[in-house]
C-alpha cells in the first residue's frame, strides 16, 4: 500500500539540508509520495528506513522478466485508474506429440505475422511448448530447439520433474519459463528452475492448492513465479485470473502477487474464433502471456490493436520522433510536407502520401503528441513553432525544394508562415488525408 507524506515524513532525517533539491524534508516526503521523486535522492536515509520504505512501497503484484520481455508490477484493476504497466505478451502454442510438419507449418504461419504499429512490432512473442512423458526427452528437447530458432522465448510445460531436468540438459539455454510445479512436484521443479535460472510456473487448477504451492515455494526462497491457469472451463480460468488480481490488489494478499499465463488453446481447441475471442477477454481481464493455437494476420491485426490501445498510458500522447520522413524514395529535391507529431496522424498521413507514390518528405514537428487542430488551438503547431523547427533542424540545407504543404484544417498559417518563411512557396494541402493522394498526383 502506498504511503502517504507524513509516514515518509517520519522516516527522514529531518535534516532540511536541502541534498535532494527540495527545501524540506517535508517536502521531499510528499514529492515522494506522489512519485515524483524517488526515496534514494536523499543521502542521508538510513539503511533501515529505506528497507522499511521499500518493503512498503513495493508492488503489490511482482515484476519478472520472460527474456527481454516484463510482465506483472501491475497496481490497478482498471486501466482507466491509472494504466497498466507491462504488456501482455501473446504465445504459440506446440506439442512435442504433433510431427515436425505441422510445427513447421504452425512456426511459418507464425513469422508471417510480424509488422510495426505507431512504432511498435508486432510478433508473437513466445512458443508454449507442452511436453509428457510419452513423448520422451530427445523429442521434448528437440521441439524447444525448434520453437527456439524463431527467436521467440520458450515456455516450456512439462509436469514431469525428471522429464523436464532430462529435456533442460539438453536445452535449457532455450527455454525462459519452466511451467509446471504443483502441489505433488513442487520441490524438485524448484530445483530445476533455480539451477537454470528460470522463471518457474505454477499450475493452478484450484486457487487454494495454487496459494498453497506459491507459499512453500517464496519459503524456499523463489519469488521468480507465474501462475499457469489450468482451469478446465473458460468460466472458470477468467474467474481465476480476477480472483488472483483482485486478492493481489485489493485484498492485499501477495501470495498471489503474480503475473498469469492462460492458454486459450486448450480452452477452445481448434475452435480459432472463439480462441480470439478469449486472447481479447484476457488481454483486457488479466491473462500476462496468452497462448494461442495459431496466429494469423486476421487474428492478429485486432488483438495487437487492442493490446497495443489497453497498454497506452492515457495520460500520455502517442508520440512519433520529430524529423525529416522521406517517403517514396523522396531526396532533397522532392516536395515537402509537414504535419505533427501525434503517432495517429503521423500513420494515416504517412499511408496515405505512401499510397499516392508521389516522393515527398514529410516533416515531423514536435508538437507535443496532440493532433493538428488541438496542436494548433494549444500553440503547439503555429507559424512560429514550424518556422523555429525549420531553423533548429537545418532544414534549409538538407532539402533543395522550396515547396511546403501546409495542413488544409490550419490554412490560417499560411500567410503568417510566408512572412517567416520567405524563401519557401508555402501550399495549402487538403482538409482530409484521405483526400492527400488525389492532391499529390494533381500537384505533381
Amino acid at each position: 500500500m502506498a504511503l502517504k507524506g507524513l509516514d515518509i515524513f517520519k522516516l527522514t532525517p529531518k535534516k532540511n539540508c536541502k541534498d535532494c533539491g527540495c527545501p524540506t524534508c517535508m517536502a521531499f516526503s510528499m514529492k515522494v509520495a506522489q512519485g515524483a521523486l524517488s526515496i534514494d535522492k536523499c543521502p542521508h536515509m538510513s539503511p533501515e528506513a529505506l528497507a522499511t520504505l521499500a518493503a512498503a512501497t513495493e508492488p503489490p503484484m511482482k515484476t519478472i522478466s520472460i527474456g527481454e520481455h516484463k510482465l506483472g508490477g501491475e497496481t490497478v484493476m482498471l486501466r482507466h485508474e491509472k494504466t497498466f504497466v507491462n504488456k501482455n505478451l501473446f504465445a504459440l502454442d506446440l506439442c512435442a506429440g504433433m510431427d515436425d510438419a505441422a510445427i513447421d507449418a504452425k512456426l511459418a504461419e507464425a513469422d508471417k505475422v510480424d509488422y510495426e504499429r505507431i512504432g511498435e512490432r508486432m510478433r508473437v512473442e513466445c512458443v508454449y511448448v507442452s511436453v509428457k512423458p510419452e513423448h520422451g526427452a530427445e523429442r521434448g528437447a528437440a521441439v524447444v530447439k525448434k520453437a527456439a530458432a524463431t527467436g521467440r522465448d520458450v515456455i516450456l510445460h512439462c509436469c514431469d520433474a525428471a522429464l523436464a531436468g532430462d529435456i533442460l540438459k539438453a536445452a535449457a539455454a532455450d527455454v525462459k519459463v519452466l511451467a509446471g510445479a504443483n502441489a505433488d512436484n513442487w520441490e524438485a521443479m524448484n530445483a530445476l528452475a533455480t539451477e537454470h535460472n528460470l522463471v518457474l510456473g505454477v499450475c493452478c487448477k484450484d486457487l487454494s492448492a495454487a496459494h498453497d504451492t506459491i507459499e512453500k515455494l517464496e519459503a524456499a526462497g523463489n519469488k521468480n513465479l507465474i501462475i499457469n491457469i489450468c482451469a478446465e472451463s473458460i468460466k472458470d480460468a477468467f474467474s481465476f485470473t480476477v480472483q488472483i488480481r483482485r486478492a493481489a490488489l485489493k485484498d492485499g494478499d501477495r501470495t498471489f502477487g503474480y503475473p498469469t499465463i492462460v492458454n486459450v488453446a486448450r480452452l477452445a481447441p481448434e475452435d480459432y474464433t472463439m480462441q480470439a475471442a478469449l486472447a481479447s477477454l484476457f488481454t483486457v481481464r488479466y491473462g500476462s502471456v496468452i497462448v494461442l493455437g495459431r496466429m494469423t494476420y486476421a487474428e492478429a491485426l485486432p488483438l495487437f490493436g487492442l493490446r497495443q490501445n489497453i497498454f497506452t498510458d492515457p495520460q500520455k500522447p502517442m508520440k512519433v520522433e520529430p524529423g525529416i520522413y522521406p517517403l517514396n524514395g523522396a531526396d532533397e529535391n522532392s516536395v515537402v510536407a509537414v504535419t505533427v507529431d501525434f503517432a495517429l496522424t503521423y500513420f494515416i498521413v504517412s499511408g496515405e502520401i505512401e499510397r499516392s507514390g508521389v516522393p515527398t518528405n514529410l516533416i515531423i514537428t514536435d508538437a507535443g503528441g496532440y493532433s493538428v487542430l488541438t496542436a494548433w488551438a494549444a500553440g503547439k503547431f503555429s507559424a512560429g513553432s514550424i518556422a523555429k523547427f525549420f531553423e533548429e533542424n537545418d532544414i534549409a540545407s538538407k532539402i533543395k525544394s522550396r515547396t511546403l504543404i501546409l495542413p488544409g484544417k490550419v490554412a490560417v498559417l499560411k500567410g503568417e508562415l510566408e512572412n517567416k518563411l520567405p524563401d519557401w512557396k508555402i501550399v495549402v494541402g487538403p482538409n482530409e488525408a484521405i483526400q492527400l493522394v488525389r492532391f499529390l498526383k494533381d500537384y505533381k
